[in-house]
């Protein structure tokens, strides 16, 4: 696949301007990184296709659109909701992690999957510093591949339900047990010990309704959403997108981390890298392309078991009773963790690497099981 010329990106996008600026500047167009991609690497970077007893994707722009045509811009509004809602600053804590790129593969529920849990996660704990990097590779190599999926072709991409149920009934492990790369993989690289590393949701629950939708946002965490995109959205780099031209690419899920209702819309975390959007993120209408004709959330233990890989980490304090097996380490990204105290010759081995990593001053990457060091790895 041949990526598109530069002279062919910049007139598309200078069709695309005009256009806009004839429909009144909705939003503002611009080369991206997905500008330069070809029709076919677009599509790639798509991959929801709706399930069993899901609706199309036209009908749900039909149904989204509907239900905002009869509510209308107050009757969408959530009673006892703020107006304006964005998890990337309550009250100046963000509780969203970074913005990741799902590469030429149709593995985006999996990518919005893990960004709601992870939100989630954090809005549980409310710590928006709690570390928690879910590995997409495990959701969609793994459990999607069970299921028959691949990142493109007449399988490619997945939908929503069963990747939540793989959350709730397996769990998904930790981004460094999988490491995210952008091909089709028969769960090749799953790390041996990953079932010792999963994260599992309690329940998840499909919505239907906006002002049901923005209660959760505002007191739960994010949502998974899936929606219709057309071409014009590649070049999107900011304001509220609204389809104003260009043909039907396909289906693609995102999470949303918030809402406006000033700007009547939904505040949304995509898949595509930074490079896209305003820094990987955008804003999208009310009612538009299918966004808010269903979305999906979560819910974590409370809170959340602290079982994690925390990676590249240092130790700066270390203190220990040796003749009760009581010792503790500060990690420098979460604070005091105490020492597994399983067995004595495990107990020393910890506190020994420990010591080492603190001396030395070198990183480690550590292992919580229930809030207790269980593995210690120095770098």
């Amino acid at each position: 696949m041949s990526p598109m010329s530069n002279d062919n990106a910049q007139s598309d996008v200078a069709e695309l301007q005009a256009t806009l600026a004839r429909a009144g500047s909705p939003w503002v167009a611009g080369a991206t990184t997905m500008s330069q991609l070809s029709d076919a690497e677009k599509h790639l970077r798509l991959g929801y296709v709706p399930g069993p007893g899901e609706p199309t994707l036209e009908a749900r722009e039909q149904l989204a659109t509907a239900q905002y045509a009869e509510l209308g811009a107050a009757g969408i509004r959530a009673v006892g909701a703020p107006a304006v809602y964005d998890l990337r600053n309550v009250g100046g804590k963000n509780f969203i992690s970074p913005i990741v790129d799902q590469g030429n593969c149709g593995s985006c529920v999996s990518f919005g999957a893990c960004a709601t849990v992870e939100g989630t996660a954090r809005v549980t704990r409310n710590d928006p510093n709690f570390v928690i990097d879910m590995s997409e590779a495990h959701l969609f190599y793994c459990h999607a591949r069970t299921q028959g999926r691949r990142c493109g072709g007449a399988n490619g991409g997945w939908w929503v339900p069963p990747a939540l149920d793989a959350f709730k009934n397996i769990g998904v492990a930790d981004e460094a047990c999988y490491p995210y790369a952008a091909s089709d993989q028969d769960c090749t690289n799953l790390c041996t010990d990953w079932q010792n590393r999963v994260t599992k949701i309690k329940s998840w629950t499909a919505l239907s309704a906006a002002p049901d939708m923005k209660t959760w946002l505002s007191t739960k965490g994010p949502l998974a959403a899936c929606f219709t995109v057309y071409d014009d959205f590649f070049d999107y780099r900011s304001g509220v997108y609204r389809h104003v031209s260009g043909a039907f690419a396909g289906g693609h899920c995102i999470s949303v981390v918030g809402y406006d209702d000033n700007q009547q819309c939904w505040i949304c975390k995509n898949s595509w890298g930074s490079g896209w959007g305003e820094t990987g993120y955008f804003r999208i209408q009310y009612g538009q392309v299918g966004i808010d004709q269903t979305m999906w959330g979560v819910e974590v233990a409370a809170p959340l078991p602290d079982t994690n890989w925390y990676n590249n980490t240092r130790i700066t304090g270390l203190w220990a009773n040796p003749q009760e097996r009581n010792a503790w380490a500060y990690l420098d990204t979460i604070g005091w963790r105490r020492i597994a105290p399983d067995s004595e010759a495990i107990y020393l081995s910890l506190l020994t690497l420990l010591a080492t990593a603190k001396g030395t001053n070198c990183p480690v990457n550590v292992r919580l099981e229930g809030g207790l060091i269980k593995e210690v790895y120095v770098l």
